[in-house]
């Protein structure tokens, strides 16, 4: 398997080649296909299939002839049948290139980590037979691409992993309000994601608010979620002693690691991030998986995909 060098910045055509190392991977595991219908795994859509599923109360849009008049009577209140259906699903990628990606300890940047485990996710998902899109954002551009079982889909979501990075030596601005973030993005993906999508978040969660576990959490209620977090070493535990500087709007910041006062306000702020975190994710109902920025993307998915894809 290659391993990619430490990178600031990664291009498209380094992302397009990373379907050597996705080929390396164990494909997720598909069940048969029964009916001669497109695509290579059995999935929990909507529609009217040769397996029934489950009942569930009746939403607007559902098929009117799949009411279940039983359990209806019963409850007092609409319900629907479900059936699993041999068909292609669609897999959704975000991938967060926000400005507090652009960085790095060690490895390659959060950006890059992100940008390449976004890229094998949708080599993976295109050779399973799925359909594959993306919702690719930063500070100031955010740019969708819905799902389709094509390569030239999946070359285009590379394209913009590749033109949305902050480029070397030009570093993210943060003076202003930044027009997207993660919870916009989340919404986006809430308003264009079908019933029974596989969503993948690729992003270093710095930015949760009050609102995202509400936005996961509604995500999650009808899609298979789950988030990959991209952290640094740095950013969970600092060195014991040295003075160090981080890249910042206005210049180098400067910090003491053996200044205990510094130590303790900063293993303070990241627990309470921590369980900000943990929190969300729970409550949310939303599968997490964390890949460092020393890891070689392709070995840490390894690790995380199980059957059918999941990260377990």
């Amino acid at each position: 398997m290659a391993k990619l060098p430490a990178a600031t910045h990664i291009t498209l055509p380094d992302l397009v080649r990373l379907q050597a190392d996705a080929r390396a991977l164990k494909l997720p595991s598909a069940r048969p296909v029964r009916a001669r219908q497109s695509g290579l795994r059995q999935s929990r859509q909507r529609g009217r299939g040769m397996t029934f599923a489950e009942v569930r109360q009746y939403q607007p849009g559902d098929d009117i002839r799949s009411i279940d008049w039983r359990v209806t009577a019963r409850r007092q209140s609409p319900h629907t049948k479900l059936y699993e259906e041999e068909r292609e699903r669609p897999v959704l990628l975000i991938a967060d290139l926000g400005p507090t990606l652009f960085f790095a300890s060690t490895g390659a940047y959060k950006q890059v980590r992100c940008a390449q485990l976004t890229s094998i996710l949708a080599w993976l998902a295109l050779w399973a037979g799925d359909q594959v899109g993306g919702l690719v954002f930063n500070s100031r551009e955010l740019d969708l691409l819905r799902p389709a079982r094509r390569r030239k889909s999946v070359l285009r979501l590379l394209d913009q992993l590749a033109n949305l990075q902050h480029q070397p030596g030009s570093p993210p601005a943060t003076g202003d309000e930044p027009a997207y973030r993660l919870d916009t993005a989340l919404a986006e993906a809430r308003r264009v994601a079908h019933t029974g999508t596989r969503i993948f978040i690729i992003s270093d969660f710095m930015t949760v608010t009050e609102n995202t576990t509400s936005l996961l959490g509604a995500l999650a209620r009808h899609n298979s979620v789950s988030a990959i977090r991209v952290l640094d070493p740095l950013e969970s535990e600092l060195p014991v002693s040295g003075r160090f500087a981080v890249a910042g709007p206005d210049g180098p910041i400067w910090f003491d690691a053996s200044n205990h006062a510094f130590q303790k306000a900063w293993r303070d702020k990241v627990a309470s991030h921590e369980q900000q975190l943990a929190d969300c994710f729970r409550t949310s109902g939303v599968q997490a998986a964390t890949v460092m920025t020393d890891q070689d993307p392709a070995a840490a998915l390894r690790l995380l995909l199980g059957p059918g894809g999941r990260i377990g």
